[in-house]
């Protein structure tokens, strides 16, 4: 972890501020939670100022209770569920572990989450100025179609452009031209190196193991007319397989000034000389423009025990 630093703060900069009636909204991503949630995240996230939580998945292996507890966060929020979140359900040697149990725990996670699961469907934030749009739910990474059967059944996608095309009508549907963008894993395009945020980090090593049909999706978005300050994912753990010498790359940023953002810091809490600490990241948007990002580690008084500054940019102002 780096050092303590004073949180980032809700208008951030000299710049930020001199921007006259700005709308400054901070939105926490939390990423992988791997069964580790508890009765202490809705508390911290008030006390940091969150207008918004996105949740990106893998609660844990199809947890219902884990995410029975998401369910009940009583702030604006969006998830989408990830991979491990269909862990005995997607695949035939899943379907295998689970043994004689009949009960669909993914049915279940989803008749929790409501409205709120935003894989293949959108939220509207009238009260923030953007929408948020869901990737594909339960992905897990790659340019091979996997799990055919599950997303036939479940969601009447037989395909990468079938799923695109579900992606994009959502985006078509909001009501904002402001779009946030989630997915458990992250689009194609993101992974050059091992080390990228969507890189392949184990053996083979390398390739770009970002959803296709998201990227193909963001590209039609913005077609549409819609502006999209930031894209928010996991899957792809930030402690690499092939080396220990480094982390993840956690953001990038492309030519259209889009930020993607890789908030799967797992193990999302930990145990230290001090006590508890637990990470999410914080973004801040002001006026549709990601303005900064940070890694933050809360402890359960709190305390900041670190910041990691991921991103930050002067505030271009955007009309309508």
């Amino acid at each position: 972890m780096t050092n303590p630093a004073p949180l980032i703060p809700h208008h951030s900069s000299a710049s930020l501020q001199a921007v006259s009636s700005s709308r400054a909204h901070r939105v926490a991503v939390v990423g992988d939670v791997h069964d580790l949630w508890d009765e202490a995240e809705e508390g911290i996230l008030r006390h940091l100022g969150v207008d918004l939580v996105l949740l990106v998945g893998d609660f844990g292996n199809e947890a219902v209770e884990v995410v029975r507890a998401v369910a009940q966060l009583d702030l604006p929020k969006a998830v989408i569920l990830g991979n491990h979140d269909a862990w005995f359900t997607a695949t035939a040697w899943g379907r295998g572990l689970r043994g004689t149990r009949q009960d669909d725990r993914v049915q279940q996670q989803l008749d929790l989450l409501g409205a709120a699961h935003v894989g293949y469907g959108k939220l509207d934030f009238p009260q923030f100025g953007f929408s948020v749009v869901g990737s594909r739910p339960f992905s897990w990474g790659g340019s091979t179609w996997k799990n055919g059967s599950f997303y036939q059944q479940r969601f009447g996608i037989d395909s990468f452009a079938a799923s695109t095309a579900k992606i994009v009508a959502a985006a078509a549907s909001t009501t904002s031209e402001t779009v946030l963008f989630i997915g458990h894993c992250g689009p194609k395009g993101l992974g050059e190196q091992p080390e990228d945020p969507c890189g392949k980090d184990w053996n083979p090593i390398g390739g770009d193991y970002g959803d296709p049909d998201f990227t193909a999706a963001i590209e039609q978005t913005r077609a549409l007319g819609k502006h999209i300050p930031l894209v928010a994912f996991g899957h792809m753990h930030h402690q690499l397989r092939h080396t220990k010498t480094r982390l993840r790359k956690m953001v990038q940023v492309d030519n259209d000034g889009t930020v993607y953002l890789n908030a799967a810091s797992v193990p999302r809490i930990v145990q230290t000389s001090s006590g508890r600490s637990r990470n999410f990241s914080l973004v801040t948007l002001v006026n549709g423009v990601v303005t900064d990002a940070a890694l933050v580690w809360v402890q359960d008084d709190f305390t900041i025990q670190s910041q990691q500054i991921l991103y930050q940019a002067a505030v271009r102002s955007r009309k309508g």
